[in-house]
């Protein structure tokens, strides 16, 4: 039977030379990472229709621009080169403060004593509907009982109520 004719040489060759491998799979993380920083958080932290179309484009031309790896050694290597960056990244991001504000956003303030800021929601393309849908899911009737309101770096909204302030 063919399916049991496994050729695993074949399977597990290395036909690209291991650095290669680590740079295009470096240079693509950081790539990616520093285009996902300049997009607007709302863009990266919530997953709507196009949102999730936008990851699987990525993860398509990610996928052409690693190479066609006939090899599943190849395509390991690749994969533990970008869980290396990430968890790098994440463990310099937790030490290194200056790290952290190189790949995570600070909060951004769209609402200030019930009053709408709309040079920063126009910065992160967010409407006003779309706030007072947030404002809703969280119970508050009023943008006028909302002190503040932030667009937090993972694309989500945060409320601070006037009710329990002084």
């Amino acid at each position: 039977m063919d399916i049991l004719n496994i050729n695993l040489s074949e399977l597990l060759k290395i036909e690209v030379p291991v650095a290669e491998l680590v740079l295009r799979g470096s240079v693509l993380y950081l790539g990616i990472l520093l285009l996902l920083r300049v997009m607007p958080r709302r863009t990266g932290g919530e997953m709507a229709t196009m949102d999730l179309l936008f990851i699987v484009l990525i993860a398509e031309a990610t996928t052409h621009s690693l190479g066609g790896y006939s090899s599943i050694t190849e395509g390991f290597i690749v994969i533990l080169t970008l869980i290396a960056w990430n968890f790098t990244l994440n463990s310099l991001s937790y030490y290194i403060p200056f790290v952290e504000k190189l790949v995570s956003s600070p909060p951004l303030q769209v609402v200030r004593d019930g009053r709408l800021l709309r040079r920063n929601m126009r910065r992160e393309f967010l409407t006003e509907e779309e706030l007072l849908e947030h404002l809703r899911r969280e119970g508050i009737e009023d943008i006028k009982d909302v002190k503040f309101a932030y667009v937090e770096a993972d694309g989500h909204i945060s409320f601070i109520s006037k009710k329990g302030s002084r």
